[in-house]
């Protein structure tokens, strides 16, 4: 999404900014801008659209100076127009740029018009301009400034300042959103990605929650939220900057299911402040279409369609409204009912999915608004939906979903937040459900930590031709692709029924011969799912189970039982996601098919 750029230098920097922008541009945006310092003027070029159209710009009108910000923004305050792009400005001698949502810009902005101030933009970011104007005015200096106006912020956001009057400081500050500064030899820069600095550096010092820096060409200065001046460490880029490069991992699979606790903070990053939702991550205008939502439809195919299934659960459960999921290549060709005031949902990991933007474009007239959950900035899911929430999962490269599907999860989630508070959600049910989320990376790698034993678990499935998954309530779901990635890279013929269907037909097919996998985590269902258990074992079936409760669910024979870490509720159907990726993983490897590039699949399906 929105993106930063700052530099400070003995050397021009408007081409530093520039090829900042472009490297950011995978980010997603719709418009660009930059402002440069030379000690005598502060003068600022923005353009909607691609970065491409701002460098014409600036090959037409040069930028000189050694101190410059750059940005690039994806519209949530305001239309995409060259006014509401950034950075904006307040009075010829002060610029800022800004990432995130500030909450109470609307009080803020009606004490400032009672002051005088005249605003040009519709953005909350033109907010902080002014206020950091005002106590500039008051004679403040700009670091005494960035601190009494970021005390006043509710919200998420990460600033970049300059300032006519400092020529030669740039100052950062942080909180919710990231943000790096790029350290050089005479030089230091800041960014909201380290990989839009590469040019120039590759030793980077990642600020801390709260912090404000001062940034100049002799020095960094960085203060905590506390007001004291701290340290902070300078760590060399090692990694190649290349999304093709598996690293340390045989295939890229495995390397996307290893990510999973750095994009699964990165789904939520910015987004989340002081226990509670900032809904206006999803777009100009959220807020007001949130409030009229009487029911939801959830459109998606494959992978996104399992996600779609699991948000079914928590939006009729926490929210209290209807909510259908349906496989968009099903929906786009039969008559469908739309009732008043339906938010259309549709979630893709390349938003490029030809059924599900067909039954979009089929619809996007009939309903109150649509909705994307998305891992690819400027496709057209994104472009042609009202509102958007980016994944952030990176790029995925191997064609069965990981990664991508439980930042899907994290984002209809926060979708589910953005509803339930106006409805059944109370307050404090939110904030449980926030701290339960900030658990999440961490639960996750302890998870991962179990791979060695599924590894061994999965030998059990080398030789075997067919394969059972049974789950129950919000873990169907997760147990249907838990069997997609089994069938998609082992090309092993793997079922998923809910548990409780057994007796109505599957249990024909339970031997020695199919081994049967099942989620068992520690909730009201597990004394009816192990019943469900008791039933395979009692006709000769080998169970896998990966559990909850160690207490209730132990291993015997015929039984292989993994136990999970202790989990909040809410989060089971991601956390459990991920030793079901890790099984499949180590089947396919096992049986020699082509892991990331499975036979006739692709990775985005872009036609019928």
């Amino acid at each position: 999404m929105c993106g930063i750029v700052g530099a400070v230098a003995a050397r021009p920097v408007a081409e530093i900014l520039l090829e900042g922008l472009r490297r950011l541009e995978y980010r997603g945006y719709d418009s660009a801008g930059m402002a440069v310092s030379n000690g005598n003027t502060t003068e600022r070029l923005r353009r909607t659209g691609k970065v491409q159209a701002l460098a014409d710009a600036l090959a037409e009108n040069p930028l000189s100076g050694h101190l410059g910000i750059a940005h690039t923004r994806w519209a949530t305050h305001g239309k995409p127009t060259e006014n509401n792009a950034h950075p904006h400005m307040s009075g010829d001698r002060l610029a800022i740029v800004h990432n995130g949502i500030i909450e109470n810009f609307e009080v803020l902005k009606a004490a400032l018009i009672k002051q005088g101030f005249r605003f040009t933009s519709d953005t909350d970011t033109e907010v902080v301009a002014h206020l950091l104007q005002a106590e500039l005015n008051g004679g403040s200096a700009i670091l005494d400034a960035v601190n009494t106006v970021v005390a006043k912020l509710e919200g998420a956001f990460a600033l970049g300042v300059i300032q006519m009057d400092n020529p030669g400081q740039m100052i950062a500050a942080r909180k919710g959103s990231p943000l790096v500064v790029g350290v050089g030899i005479g030089e230091n820069f800041i960014a909201s990605d380290q990989l839009a600095l590469l040019q120039v550096t590759d030793r980077f010092m990642f600020l801390d929650e709260g912090d404000v820096a001062r940034i100049s060409c002799d020095g960094i200065e960085v203060w905590d939220q506390a007001g004291a001046s701290v340290e902070r460490d300078v760590v060399r880029y090692e990694h190649s900057v290349s999304s093709a490069d598996k690293g340390e991992y045989k295939h890229y699979m495995m390397k996307e299911i290893y990510e999973q606790p750095k994009v699964l903070a990165a789904a939520m990053e910015g987004r989340l402040s002081n226990g509670r939702l900032l809904e206006q991550a999803f777009g100009a205008g959220a807020s007001e279409i949130f409030d009229q939502v009487k029911q939801v439809q959830i459109i998606a195919c494959g992978t996104s369609y399992h996600a779609g299934m699991v948000a079914k659960y928590w939006i009729e459960d926490l929210v209290g409204i209807p909510c259908n999921v349906e496989v968009a290549s099903e929906y786009r060709y039969r008559p469908v009912v739309l009732p008043e005031g339906t938010l259309f949902i549709s979630v893709s990991q390349s938003g490029e999915t030809a059924d599900t933007l067909a039954a979009l474009r089929e619809i996007k007239d009939r309903v109150l608004a649509s909705l994307t959950i998305c891992n690819v900035p400027g496709s057209s899911l994104v472009r042609e939906s009202d509102l958007c929430l980016m994944t952030n999962a990176g790029p995925e490269i191997g064609v069965a979903s990981t990664k991508a599907f439980t930042t899907q999860l994290v984002g209809l989630l926060l979708t589910t937040l953005a509803l339930g508070r106006r409805h059944n959600l109370s307050e404090e049910k939110e904030t449980e459900i926030v701290a339960a989320l900030q658990q999440l990376p961490e639960l996750t790698r302890q998870v991962l930590e179990m791979d060695k034993d599924i590894e061994l678990m999965s030998q059990s499935f080398a030789e075997k031709h067919h394969s059972l998954f049974l789950g129950r309530g919000p873990m169907y779901p997760v147990v249907m692709e838990g069997a997609l990635k089994l069938k998609e890279i082992s090309y092993i013929h793997a079922e998923s029924y809910p548990a409780g269907e057994l007796k109505h037909g599957p249990l024909a097919l339970v031997d020695k011969d199919m081994p049967v996998v099942t989620v068992a985590p520690r909730n009201g269902m597990l004394d009816k799912l192990k019943a469900n258990l008791q039933e395979v074992r009692a006709r000769g079936g080998e169970l896998f189970v990966f559990a909850g409760c160690s207490e209730q669910v132990k291993p015997e024979e015929g039984m292989a039982v993994l136990h999970m870490p202790e989990v909040p509720a809410i989060l089971e159907p991601i956390v459990f996601t991920v030793p079901l990726q890790l099984l499949s993983y180590h089947v396919a490897v096992l049986k020699g098919t082509d892991v990331d590039q499975p036979r006739n699949l692709a990775k985005s399906v872009t036609v019928e």
